[in-house]
């Protein structure tokens, strides 16, 4: 029952269009805006990855309608991302791009029990940092990606992003790449200085219209896209062989990883966008977000696609152009459903040379100079957080990015929390008595946990000259196993030196596992814990007594 409640909860309601009535104009202006920024986007990053630019306009058909309905986001728009291009490229180059449908099919299912499982929240423990050198990481590998179409070259399959584009450069031959540069620039121009000159004006969808009718005009010898299907398949499930699942999990799972967390910010990003009336999007459901996106990339394979997740630019896009509910990101699809069936062979001539720009500048675009200088003006941490994960990003592969991100800042923050944890002597509290000076109140600040534990440990265990330690535990936020055994280790070694502890404060959610790991059995009476101060004064008083009575008896 419980089972069935969650899955009711991830089906679309008549909630997700109670504005439509209101907006379903400017859902519709701005389904088609998006619907044409979308289109180059989706047939650069379908050839970028290996698997064509049919399976880039497929994949942004079918997973933008699907994720547009299940979706938990009202304003998000999914398909093909150049983040996934640079993740799939070396599965296409390993196992042929035959491999890819299933492997969206596996992805999907995966991205979906992440859903269903609750585990959407995740991202927002991913540090800004790690998203922002990711971002820089990924940018830098899509440009790098359009040097061989840039060049009118093609680029050896398995190498590093980097090497490959410096053989594809050093291998170009004139006067092909002196075209295609020319082409690459010609678009780059159109793209900065388009909107200058109208604001509305579609510049990557008029950098394509316009260079391919100047190719076709003049009969440049260039790459083109080639030929294009002329209708959607029928949805089949992918072949496969046990083996070849088998080969693909490991791929599956970090193409898994990868959809979630881009879908997650993206939605997030989408979240805090702002109308052209300046009304807010509203607020997304990130468990739902990951059942839609999963549900998306099944589809997407099942009609030959490729793994889909969340656009951030053509999120933007939507959510500035008036989107407010999910009819916009399906106009959207319906409309490179048209293209499909009414444009396929005029989309076929468009040269490789055009996608190639509009994503060289795409990449340049996905980190501003404003939010670099930031992070690396913000702290050494930062910045060296962000310079890591953007580093590896382009050196190794994106998830160990991301993986070692979050170790990194992990790091960073433990050493934090250390560095604020701490002891402090305190002077005893009231009227001074005969024999004070033997007694000695210790104050545990921040968190015993592993990363402090030794530290308090060292200052704890230099203490000379006194009969009776309290330590004080109430201002303790943290204590873990390894901080309760440093407790254990220091209770013992001061006992060993005929020095008797007494505790004080310990807070009822420290106090089973201090009680487990053997803190109180430590001390030498269990009534040598207390939960004030002044009791503990007096008892540590009353031993000194004892002591000088004892002292002076012998």
């Amino acid at each position: 029952m419980k089972a069935m409640r969650r899955i009711h909860s991830f089906l679309p309601t008549l909630n997700d269009y109670a504005e439509l009535p209101t907006t379903w104009r400017a859902d519709i202006l701005a389904g088609v805006t998006v619907g044409i920024v979308a289109l180059p986007l989706a047939l650069a990053f379908g050839v970028t990855s290996g698997v064509g630019a049919a399976a880039g306009l497929v994949t942004a058909v079918v997973a933008g309608f699907v994720a547009a309905i299940f979706g938990g986001s009202h304003v998000q728009v999914s398909g093909p991302t150049g983040a996934m291009v640079v993740i799939l490229a070396p599965i296409v180059a390993t196992h042929g791009a035959g491999s890819i449908a299933l492997l969206s099919v596996m992805a999907g299912v995966i991205v979906l029990a992440a859903g269903f499982l609750g585990v959407g929240r995740a991202v927002a423990y991913i540090p800004w940092p790690v998203v922002e050198g990711f971002t820089l990481g990924i940018g830098t590998i899509i440009f790098l990606q359009q040097v061989p179409l840039a060049t009118g070259t093609t680029a050896p399959a398995g190498l590093n992003t980097a090497v490959a584009a410096w053989l594809a450069a050093s291998t170009s031959l004139w006067p092909t790449a002196a075209i295609t540069l020319g082409i690459v620039l010609l678009v780059a121009a159109l793209m900065v200085f388009g909107p200058r000159i109208h604001p509305g004006l579609p510049a990557s969808l008029a950098a394509v219209v316009l260079i391919t009718v100047a190719a076709e005009w003049l009969q440049l010898d260039i790459p083109r896209i080639g030929e294009l299907p002329s209708a959607l398949s029928a949805p089949s499930f992918p072949g496969f062989t046990v083996p070849l699942i088998a080969d693909l999990a490991g791929p599956a799972l970090a193409v898994a990883a990868l959809a979630a967390i881009e879908s997650l910010l993206s939605a997030r990003v989408a979240a805090g966008l702002v109308g052209p009336n300046g009304s807010a999007t509203g607020p997304y459901q990130p468990d739902r977000e990951l059942f839609g996106q999963g549900l998306a990339s099944i589809a997407a394979g099942l009609f030959g696609g490729m793994p889909a997740t969340g656009a951030i630019a053509r999120t933007a896009v939507n959510v500035r152009s008036g989107a407010r509910t999910r009819l916009a990101s399906v106009v959207h699809a319906l409309l490179l459903l048209v293209v499909v069936y009414a444009g396929s062979q005029l989309v076929g001539r468009i040269p490789l040379a055009v996608l190639a720009g509009i994503l060289m500048v795409t990449a340049t675009r996905m980190v501003s100079r404003h939010t670099m200088a930031s992070i690396l003006r913000s702290s050494r941490a930062d910045a060296a957080l962000f310079v890591i994960t953007a580093v590896v990003t382009v050196a190794f592969d994106l998830i160990e990015a991301i993986q070692i991100g979050v170790l990194v800042a992990a790091f960073f923050a433990l050493r934090t929390v250390a560095k604020a944890s701490g002891v402090a002597r305190e002077p005893l509290e009231g009227p001074a008595a005969e024999g004070d000076e033997r007694i000695a109140i210790f104050r545990l600040d921040g968190a015993m946990f592993f990363g402090a534990a030794e530290k308090i440990l060292q200052d704890l265990q230099s203490v000379t000259g006194v009969e009776v330690v309290i330590l004080r535990l109430s201002r303790l936020r943290m204590l873990d196993a390894t901080g309760a055994h440093a407790l254990v280790e220091i209770i013992g070694a001061l006992e060993r030196r005929k020095v008797t502890v007494l505790i004080k404060g310990i807070k009822p959610e420290h106090l089973q596992l201090a009680d487990t790991v053997g803190v109180i059995a430590a001390l030498r009476h269990y009534r040598h814990s207390f939960d004030e101060l002044e009791p503990a004064i007096d008892h540590a008083r009353k031993h000194v007594r004892e002591n000088r009575e004892a002292d002076e008896a012998s």
